[in-house]
């Protein structure tokens, strides 16, 4: 089994948690990386999307008849169950169902569960069930939609866990920062995770300053991207201390 990445600084954990999905994009894609943000996928509550944290991975395959039996699924080192009750604090639980919609292969329980033991989200490449009761919590979960019908058996089995999956169309390696909000999920890579963090704060204060300069009347052209004479006022800005407003 793959080993888990060490705790992310907690000032690169601020700093995700501070930037949106699509600004981390952009500057994925600045470093090369291209398939970083998961298709498909939404918060089941967009208050509640928020997330930043180390992948801990569960890998779904196909269910075989000849294999998968319910005396397997109820056995308690059942690899879905023992991923769970083995997940580290601070992680995000990254579930790869190949885009399954027809059954849901974890429930309200399996998300109180990981809320209990303090792990950051839940990210799930396929349905998940009661998603009225999971709406009632405070945890993060980003599915691709809610299926009632908990037939794992005939659409899903768990080989293992912590293994490299896919998830959304992005491979997520465990230890990768998984990163959530309003809009959707993405994938940093664990070398990256503090230069980004750091890159992508730094362009929302620009973009902050941009949005300002947009707003009392300036064009496109030269204001965005900044020509050097707006660069010389973002940063007589910040020096100012960033203050709310701008002349027109």
């Amino acid at each position: 089994m793959a080993k888990t990445a060490t705790p992310l600084a907690e000032e690169t954990r601020d700093r995700l948690l501070a930037v949106s999905t699509a600004t981390l994009t952009s500057q994925l894609f600045k470093r090369g990386l291209r398939r970083t943000f998961m298709t498909g996928l939404a918060p089941i509550r967009s208050d509640c999307a928020r997330f930043a944290g180390p992948a801990f991975t569960l890998r779904f395959v196909p269910a075989r008849e000849d294999i998968d039996t319910l005396e397997l699924l109820n056995a308690d080192d059942y690899p879905q169950r023992a991923a769970i009750d083995a997940m580290p604090e601070g992680h995000v639980m990254v579930m790869d169902c190949r885009g399954e919609m027809e059954c849901g292969p974890a429930g309200d329980i399996f998300v109180r569960r990981l809320e209990v033991r303090g792990a950051a989200a839940l990210v799930v490449d396929g349905a998940m069930r009661d998603t009225p009761e999971i709406a009632a919590m405070d945890f993060p979960v980003h599915c691709r939609g809610a299926a009632a019908p908990f037939v794992i058996l005939s659409h899903h089995a768990v080989p293992d866990f912590n293994q490299v999956v896919a998830c959304g169309g992005v491979a997520v390696y465990p230890g990768d920062i998984v990163v959530g909000d309003a809009e959707g999920v993405v994938v940093v890579p664990r070398h990256l995770a503090d230069e980004v963090a750091e890159a992508g704060w730094e362009q929302e204060r620009m973009e902050r300053f941009i949005q300002m300069k947009v707003s009392v009347g300036a064009t496109l052209v030269g204001t965005y991207p900044p020509s050097e004479a707006v660069l010389a006022e973002y940063r007589a800005w910040v020096e100012a201390g960033e203050p709310g407003e701008l002349n027109r």
